[in-house]
């Protein structure tokens, strides 16, 4: 009996339990035996800490804008499993996830015969879905954004014609290191020898790693900060909202401008593509439950002070203090976005998402600044978002804000119904 969508995700999902396997040598095994399709579409690799995501958007919608036919590929996921393979922005459909299971669990077990360890886990088969999608469906170019770290992550087996590193910051440290130059170093084994590399908003520290580093492989590497300086004012404009958004367009628009002649990017090319990215999850604003509800991936220390920047600008947009809905990945990352949001918030609702690292109520609680004034109660999304259209947070015609995991915000957009939550 062939089985149905749902257990063949839940037997691909399940490759994540055996636990995070770093490194890439699986990756290069997995694609030589399927005849490297990593090679097949030229492609633009970006890393970093934060903004890497909206990046990979940025530069998509600029290649599609230049009439080019694109494959992107992102993690996480925020709904459906296919979103992190998408074409022209089409997701992965449930069917093509089913075939590529069932084409590729025969090379999963041959590689898995071998050596146990071979056997690539469920991170290095998406990435094969990924590659392999991209070059049947005739993609002319293709952004890759690295799903952890960068020179031991799976995707790092691609040689870009660009490659980006976004941000640098203090993450994921118990697995890229403890310091700045630490996770930079990691970050920055994405560069390839001879390829540009550009470089967003970084400090110091990480900027001296990545320069050696890059200087070493003799890339070639343009930074924002030295082309675009310090003014905001002088940083392009995009459709996404946020100051920082700006600073990922304007690493974006260095990264289009690094492309050699063929690819055809003029600044009217990407001044389209910046007005047209559509990039969910990040400062992304719904009237899906008849009143504002404002959707944010902040989810990181860096993250959270650019979620207190947007809850100040939006408490003097409205004249309110919003109710912040809030689930969040490790008390590391918990307590500074707690800071952020219990400066501007009028409630705090907790809602540990479906995750074994999310923070439980009692942890989130006790890292709630002790100035914090307002209501704190627990959660749950199914009695918060409890049918589409509805949202019972709150007063009726009060904000809602919905920051921390990206799993939480997907949680979320599930329970607003199919088609709403995605303009």
């Amino acid at each position: 009996m062939s089985l149905g969508y749902a257990e063949v995700a839940a037997r691909l999902c399940a490759r994540r339990a055996e636990g995070p396997r770093f490194g890439i040598d699986r990756m290069r095994l997995l694609a030589a035996a399927l005849g490297h399709p990593e090679r097949a579409v030229p492609c633009m690799h970006v890393a970093g800490t934060n903004g890497k995501g909206s990046v990979a958007a940025m530069l998509d919608a600029i290649l599609r804008a230049a009439g080019w036919r694109t494959g992107m590929y992102t993690s996480p996921h925020l709904v459906h499993l296919g979103e992190r393979v998408q074409v022209d922005r089409h997701s992965l459909t449930e069917e093509e996830i089913m075939a590529y299971v069932r084409e590729l669990e025969p090379v999963v077990a041959r590689l898995g015969a071998l050596d146990v360890g071979d056997a690539p886990a469920f991170f290095e088969l998406m990435t094969a879905m990924a590659f392999l999608q991209f070059a049947r469906k005739g993609c002319d170019v293709s952004v890759i954004e690295v799903g952890l770290g960068g020179r031991l992550d799976a995707t790092t087996i691609v040689t870009p014609e660009v490659a980006v590193i976004t941000s640098i910051a203090m993450d994921h440290c118990e697995i890229l290191g403890d310091t700045l130059g630490q996770i930079a170093a990691e970050k920055a084994g994405i560069i390839k020898p001879g390829r540009p590399l550009v470089v967003g908003r970084v400090p110091s520290e990480a900027e001296e790693v990545i320069a050696n580093i890059a200087a070493e492989r003799g890339a070639p590497v343009h930074w924002v900060r030295r082309v675009y300086g310090d003014d905001l004012g002088a940083y392009p404009r995009t459709s996404l909202e946020g100051d920082y958004q700006r600073w990922n367009a304007a690493t974006a628009t260095l990264a289009a401008e690094a492309l050699d002649a063929h690819w055809r990017i003029s600044p009217a090319v990407i001044r389209a593509g910046l007005a047209a990215v559509d990039w969910p999850g990040r400062w992304q604003r719904t009237r899906a439950c008849e009143r504002l509800v404002i959707l944010d991936s902040s989810h990181n220390p860096e993250g959270a002070s650019v979620l207190s920047s947007n809850l100040a600008r939006l408490v003097a947009e409205t004249g309110q203090r919003p109710l912040v809905i809030t689930g969040i990945l490790g008390t590391i990352r918990a307590r500074p976005l707690l800071a952020a949001i219990a400066e501007h918030a009028s409630e705090i609702v907790l809602v540990p998402p479906d995750q074994p690292r999310a923070c439980s109520v009692e942890e989130l609680r006790a890292l709630i600044p002790a100035s914090f004034a307002g209501p704190v109660r627990a959660g749950r999304v199914e009695a918060l978002f409890p049918a589409p259209g509805r949202c019972t947070a709150g007063s009726p015609n009060g904000v809602v804000v919905v920051t921390g995991s990206l799993y939480l915000l997907g949680e979320v957009l599930t329970r607003f119904g199919p088609t709403d939550g995605n303009g």
